[in-house]
């Protein structure tokens, strides 16, 4: 098997078609053999002391490129942090505050245009300028501060990474203000959600009786996280509004691409000592976010004279998000709380009334730079509330949570400096943004349960109501207290869920998320949201840790491990004997293959014929169901439902018998429809068994065939624990395993944790994360310091 190197020396001399590399720019012409800029980026060597304005630190790597941090005070340590981040994922920090400031385009041409003009609509960058004047100052920012300087010290000693020469620009000086884009990113990809927006559109479309059965507010399930009422949890939730009318369907099939890919959320789960081998706690945690080459997260430890940290974080953000310290660990889960609302206007040319007054938009034009093309000015329009974001004539108003200052940076410094559980619910009573269910043990035996992140308590004419609805802003409705849209908010205002009245649980014996809803009850004090996922996970995670506990034998990590790794789909074991019952009504072709579904565990595992069946039929059932009729409706298919929603309608549901358009349809009929497209799609594809589809389809942001992640078939699917969702490119981020009897915690990567093509550590870890396989968090060293940082110091090749 040749090298990367020996590849991209037969690409630079000819030895390969220049169809595999088709950049976002063309860049053939720097691949000249052995002479080209890009080969310069090849071959550069990482030097061995670095000059730093702050003390000495130390990287040492092991053998999957984790480096190890030793430094003697917190700023030379988060330099050498972010020198380090820069030498492996500078092409990645720079991509996503190019996209945050609405500035893709300038590199990389018409492709990326509408992501321009929706960031700059949204002005991320004035929101992340307000987070650092609010973090200036405080031992988070100098740490923030420190970080920069040490990107920047990356950027002077050493060349470009391959992507910049191939886009044929230089990345522009990192600032701690991009460190703060890089929060925003994060928050909104787990809070940036228009579910309001959505049932509203599907409301216009079909109306309120259809859109409350298709898109309800609610699920109907039993495995809410907090699962019943206890004296030491607070619970939250609201009542159900109408959600409107908004005549926004053009800009809410437009924004549903600026939110998350479907399927983004995570698993946590935590053990009390009373049901372990050990009598000590046991944490997990797994993020579902998109699957990146290079990943998400990038796996560091930090070592100071009073404390070390290990565990993941975010490429430009100096702190561990999720890991473990000396005295405990800690995992985060997205809510899928309410922190956005939607307003409209009465409007009259530039201006918007408000209340008793006409108040003129805040405005500004600017223009968004193409590459190669034909650069395009937007007119960003802000209200009271926020951003007013438009498309083809639609307009609306946006509050959301991110677009005021926050200080989740100091709350994650904390966490990582924690001596116990006091001072980690301390940290993350500061966790403004985004929402997330924290899970923490640690060393003595505690765990701990909390919902983080500022959560409005919204108000019309002086009574809360619930967040499900499009508000009329010139009446002054949803309004809240405390909210400076740019500013900064008042933390201790009336108009936040106070930290102590969130759900919460001190030392639950047994406690699960998966995104689902938080608490049990309908009726409580605040409304916290109705946008919570499906809850095929919650429901499966819980019956699993129920049957480990009544089967009186005491959880072991290999019990957490198994769970992780667990390919049982509800959505099957619900569904396929409605798929059977309808094999009547199927040609022989279709019935054969439905054939394939009798007697099968419902297990979506890679060797699987019938869990290939299964997902592909339910891609194609989703399409027959709903596809006609929103395509009718003029509704982007952005919108469609969930699979909840889908599996939910029986034979005699309006949908089918009674649609809002065009004739009754046979669900029977839809379903032997669905399993021959199946049919039809396996055969043209040449599909044997699930891993043949369910395949590690990771490519890096240029789509170059060199470039993108090896393909390795794995298990699991949307539904499962194991979380793999291959059409949306979602899947398990980061895989941990925490333990306290004196064995190292376990963690793997869905790929490698260097961001250079060239480096052995570029996908090293991908067949493990495939194959369910697992690395020691704690990385064991020997050898010499790779870098050294010394103050003042010469620098040395």
């Amino acid at each position: 098997m040749p090298t990367r190197r020996t590849l991209v020396a037969a690409l630079l001399a000819g030895g390969i078609g220049a169809s595999v590399v088709e950049p976002l720019r063309s860049g053939l012409d720097r691949f000249a053999p052995l002479s080209g800029d890009v080969w310069d980026a090849a071959t550069d060597s990482v030097p061995e002391t670095v000059a730093t304005p702050y003390g000495e630190a130390t990287v040492r790597y092991d053998d999957q490129g984790v480096p190890t941090i030793a430094a003697d005070d917190e700023d030379s340590l988060y330099f050498a942090v972010g020198y380090v981040h820069a030498a492996d994922r500078l092409f990645q920090m720079d991509l996503i505050r190019r996209r945050m400031r609405g500035e893709l385009s300038a590199a990389v041409g018409e492709q990326t245009v509408e992501s321009d003009l929706f960031h700059r609509q949204m002005d991320f960058a004035t929101a992340a300028e307000a987070n650092w004047e609010l973090l200036s100052g405080t031992s988070a920012g100098e740490a923030v501060a420190a970080h920069a300087a040490g990107v920047n010290a990356f950027r002077r000693r050493r060349s470009d990474p391959l992507e910049f020469r191939l886009l044929g620009y230089e990345p522009e000086p990192w600032t701690p203000v991009d460190s703060m884009l890089i929060q925003k990113q994060i928050s909104w990809g787990l809070t940036g959600d228009f579910t309001s927006l959505r049932r509203a559109t599907i409301a216009d479309a079909f109306g309120a009786e259809t859109a409350d059965r298709i898109a309800p507010r609610r699920y109907d399930h039993d495995a809410a996280i907090l699962r019943s009422r206890r004296p030491d949890v607070s619970f939250a939730d609201g009542t159900a509004g109408s959600a409107g009318g908004s005549g926004a369907g053009d800009l809410a099939g437009w924004l549903a691409g600026f939110e998350w890919p479907d399927g983004v959320g995570s698993n946590s789960w935590v053990v009390g000592g009373e049901h372990t081998e050990s009598g000590l706690p046991l944490l997990a945690n797994d993020p579902h976010l998109t699957l990146l080459a290079p990943p998400v997260w990038y796996e560091m430890h930090h070592e100071l004279p009073d404390h070390s940290v290990s565990g993941v974080t975010f490429p430009g953000q100096p702190f561990v998000v999720i890991g473990e310290n000396d005295a405990g660990a800690w995992g985060f889960t997205n809510a899928g709380l309410d922190v956005l609302d939607v307003y409209d206007y009465e409007i009259d040319g530039e201006q918007y009334r408000y209340g008793d007054e006409w108040r003129s938009f805040d405005t500004r034009t600017e223009t968004v730079a193409v590459s190669g093309g034909r650069d395009r000015e937007v007119t960003v329009r802000k209200t009271v509330h926020g951003p007013l974001l438009e498309r083809r004539g639609q307009r609306v108003g946006v509050a959301w949570t991110g677009l005021t200052a926050g200080r989740t940076a100091r709350a994650v410094r904390g966490l990582n400096r924690s001596d116990g559980r006091d001072e980690a619910v301390a940290a993350l009573s500061m966790f403004d943004q985004p929402t997330q269910n924290a899970v923490y043990a640690d060393r003595d035996g505690n765990t701990h349960y909390h919902v983080t992140g500022l959560v409005p308590i919204r108000r019309t004419d002086g009574e809360a109501v619930a967040g499900d609805r499009i508000f009329d802003g010139s009446a002054q409705e949803g309004e809240w207290a405390g909210y400076e849209p740019y500013g900064q908010p008042d933390f201790e205002s009336d108009g936040w869920i106070p930290f102590e009245d969130k759900p919460h649980a001190d030392d639950p014996a047994l406690l699960a998320t998966a995104n689902q809803r938080v608490v049990a009850d309908a009726a409580s004090e605040y409304y916290l949201s109705d946008g919570y996922s499906a809850p095929w996970r919650g429901q499966r995670l819980y019956d699993r840790l129920d049957e480990l506990v009544a089967a009186d034998t005491p959880l072991t990590p290999a019990d957490s491990r198994a769970l992780q790794l667990d390919s049982y789909d509800r959505r099957a074991a619900l569904f396929v004997p409605e798929i059977l019952a309808a094999r009547p009504a199927m040609s022989d072709r279709a019935r054969s293959l439905a054939d394939e579904l009798v007697d099968w565990d419902f297990r979506m595992v890679r060797d699987s014929r019938a869990a290939l069946v299964f997902a592909l039929f339910l891609d194609h059932y989703r399409q027959r169901v709903f596809g006609p009729l929103f395509d009718a409706a003029g509704l982007d298919r952005e919108l469609v439902p969930n699979d909840w929603i889908l599996l939910h309608l029986d034979a005699d549901d309006p949908w089918f018998r009674d649609p809002p358009i065009g004739e009754p349809r046979e669900r029977e009929s839809l379903l032997a429809a669905a399993v021959a497209d199946t049919a039809a799609e396996i055969d043209a594809e040449g599909y044997e068994r699930y891993g043949d589809y369910n395949r590690t389809e990771i490519d890096h942001p240029f789509d170059l065939g060199f470039l993108n992640y090896p393909e390795y078939p794995t298990d699991g699917s949307p539904a499962t624990l194991r979380n793999v969702r291959v059409e949306s490119g979602v899947g398990s981020s980061y895989r941990l395993l925490a333990r306290f009897d004196g064995e190292r915690s376990l963690s793997v990567l869905p790929g490698g944790n260097d961001g250079d093509y060239f480096s052995d550590h570029y996908a090293d870890q991908l067949r493990a994360w495939a194959d369910g396989e697992y690395s020691p968090l704690t990385p064991s060293l020997t050898g010499s310091p790779s870098i050294r940082f010394r103050p003042g110091g010469g620098d040395s090749a």
